[in-house]
């Protein structure tokens, strides 16, 4: 393994990056690292969040910087501000002893006159949100006339978010002889069109395979009705009790309903979606990072930038509408090598859409099975047992009060002490799980690739669901095969509407959309969108319920009712046994003092030491 001096890096860099504790370059460091150190080598580099990328281009942007000149060389665009603040911290620290480089990053939701300032002083690097550097570019006050590299990371990201026309108008303003990278989780039409454009000779290099999920992340899918997605999601947080992660939700509505439902429920949660301030975004990412927060509840764009080497789980409330998100979901976790966990929870419906990804990613889902209650109560206790067994106690600080304490218990034994401890800890497992709601089972047939296909047709006919309330659900004539994906919607709503457009849910299909806007300005949008012409084609757009394609609806109403005479009753089998649901009274027998005891040896709280010491049968 070579040695970041082999790579040609300074001496200066050298010291910065060994002090971060960088010790050997990750592959991709590798690779890039040599070739940007020369003249006119642009990349495309596919590489997953987590594998080392700001490194890989940050290192060869600091080195080639010219410090006798106050010009701006070098240029790093970003989807996200989190991201470009993010980026500008660790290429600061990479330069830390390289004396007259300075890094300045220009972003939206702040105020741009200390921005201007900041350039005016002097930027050899810029690292940038397209719309604020556009709006700089416009006031001249960013000139990018004498950049020699260009790095646009997340490129993939930017494209999906709607920037692809403020990154045309940026690379029309930048010279010729210049580097260029592209940093992507996925290999897409639009990226390779931005390759086409603007790289020259570009050098391919792949970390792992293309469009390829994070190697060290496992994929499970729970699949059950719609109606008990929540009642999954909290068995599974409660199965993990040291669960550190993120869980993505479709739309900002639905995020913060589930975050609401979460923290009165007492889990350690907190919401992150578009519709909260730039401050309260910024409290709540800082909480996250910092532990504070043990459950970010979070859509996909607002999750941008939010880069954490640690988190155990990623889980999916649903899975979202293109194989591109997902991937950029799952590489959140099993990052710096360590293993991470990619969890969906699925209804029926959604079989296709993870038969996408499999395809894409080339690894496979595997069936998990809904923790029981049982289950979920032993690895509870276990983890309270595990906390008092590790309490430090200060034997100074607690003397004055002993005797009080003592006095208080002596009546007590000790079993029946341990019992009210771990009760108290663990009471509201065992009340809740005593009646929880069951959750029907439900299953993923196999079947043949002939099935998989008549399934997709089948579910294709019955249509999208029923818009959300309060909202009209619109056709759109574009869909994938178009080049049509939700930063696109956005950015042609906000254009030709003359401002900021609500939109609910989005489902894109390959030859067309449905999108959910508020009733009162469906008809308003149907106005603006219709005549418009797209990538050269005439949008069309109207209401879903009476879609011009032959007058028909867009989904059959009475498929969605039971009919008369159905089967599918709502009352339950006849002759069927109720399931005896494990109840308070079976932990404490659980607990009870005709334990097995200990001979002298000191208490073992482990899973392993507690298995051993299962109540005596009578």
């Amino acid at each position: 393994m070579k040695t970041f001096e082999e790579l040609g890096v300074s001496s200066d860099i050298v010291r910065a990056i060994s002090e971060l504790g960088f010790e050997y370059p990750m592959p991709v460091q590798q690779e890039v690292i040599p070739y940007l150190l020369g003249n006119r080598n642009d990349i495309i580099a596919l590489a997953q969040t987590g594998t080392g990328k700001t490194a890989a281009f940050g290192i060869p942007l600091i080195q080639r910087i010219n410090v006798e000149s106050t010009q701006t060389q070098a240029l790093v665009l970003s989807p996200t501000r989190e991201l470009c603040l993010q980026i500008a911290d660790d290429l600061s620290d990479f330069a830390k002893y390289i004396n007259g480089l300075h890094v300045v990053a220009v972003y939206g939701g702040a105020a741009i006159d200390n921005q201007i300032r900041q350039l005016r002083n002097g930027a050899q690097i810029i690292v940038a949100t397209p719309g604020r550097l556009i709006d700089l570019m416009n006031r001249g006050k960013a000139k990018l006339d004498a950049v020699q590299n260009v790095v646009l990371d997340e490129a993939d990201e930017m494209l999906n978010m709607g920037f692809t026309e403020s990154i045309n108008a940026i690379f029309e303003q930048l010279p010729e002889e210049r580097n260029t990278l592209l940093f992507s989780a996925t290999m897409s039409k639009e990226i390779e069109r931005i390759a086409t454009s603007y790289l020259h000779n570009h050098r391919e290099i792949v970390v792992g395979s293309r469009n390829e999920g994070a190697e060290n992340v496992n994929h499970v899918y729970y699949m059950v009705n719609a109606r008990d997605k929540y009642l999954a999601l909290k068995r599974i947080v409660d199965y993990y009790p040291k669960i550190y992660g993120i869980i993505f939700c479709r739309t900002k509505k639905e995020t913060q309903e589930i975050a609401d439902k979460l923290i009165h429920d007492g889990y350690n949660a907190e919401s992150l979606h578009g519709d909260l301030s730039q401050q309260q975004r910024d409290t709540t990412m800082q909480k996250f990072r910092t532990h504070l927060t043990q459950l970010l509840v979070a859509t996909d764009v607002a999750a941008r930038g939010l880069d954490v080497d640690d988190l155990t789980h990623v889980i999916n409330f649903g899975l979202p509408d293109d194989t591109e998100s997902y991937t950029h979901r799952s590489g959140r976790t099993g990052r710096a090598g360590k293993k991470g966990t990619s969890i969906a929870i699925i209804h029926s419906r959604e079989r296709h859409k993870m038969r996408d990804i499999e395809r894409i990613i080339g690894k496979e889902f595997v069936a998990g099975e809904i923790p029981s209650p049982q289950e979920i109560c032993t690895k509870q206790l276990y983890r309270v047992m595990d906390e008092i067994v590790k309490v430090d106690v200060d034997d100074e600080q607690i003397a004055p009060f002993i005797g009080e304490i003592n006095r208080h218990f002596e009546y007590f034994d000790k079993e029946d002490i341990i019992k009210k401890m771990v009760t108290r800890e663990f009471g509201k497992f065992l009340s809740y799980y005593a009646n929880a709601p069951e959750i029907e089972k439900v299953t993923a047939g196999k079947g043949s690739d002939r099935g998989k296909k008549g399934e997709r047709k089948r579910e294709e006919k019955r249509g999208p669901r029923q818009p959300e309330q309060g909202y009209r659900r619109l056709f759109v004539n574009l869909g994938k095969a178009h080049g049509f994906y939700p930063g696109e919607v956005m950015q042609m709503l906000n254009r030709h509407l003359g401002g900021r457009q609500q939109v609910g849910h989005i489902d894109l299909m390959p030859q067309f959309s449905y999108i959910e806007v508020p009733k009162g300005d469906a008809d308003r949008v149907m106005r603006a969108l219709n005549g418009i012409r797209y990538k050269g084609r005439e949008v069309r757009c109207n209401d879903a319920d009476a879609d011009s394609r032959g007058g028909k609806s867009a989904y059959n109403k009475e498929e969605r009712m039971p009919k008369k005479n159905s089967r599918r009753m709502t009352e339950p089998k006849r002759n069927a046994e109720p399931k005896r649901q494990f109840t308070k009274d079976d932990w404490m027998k659980f607990l009870h003092p005709d334990m097995p005891k200990l001979k002298g040896e000191e208490p073992d709280f482990s899973e392993e030491g507690w298995a051993m010491r299962k109540p005596r049968k009578k």
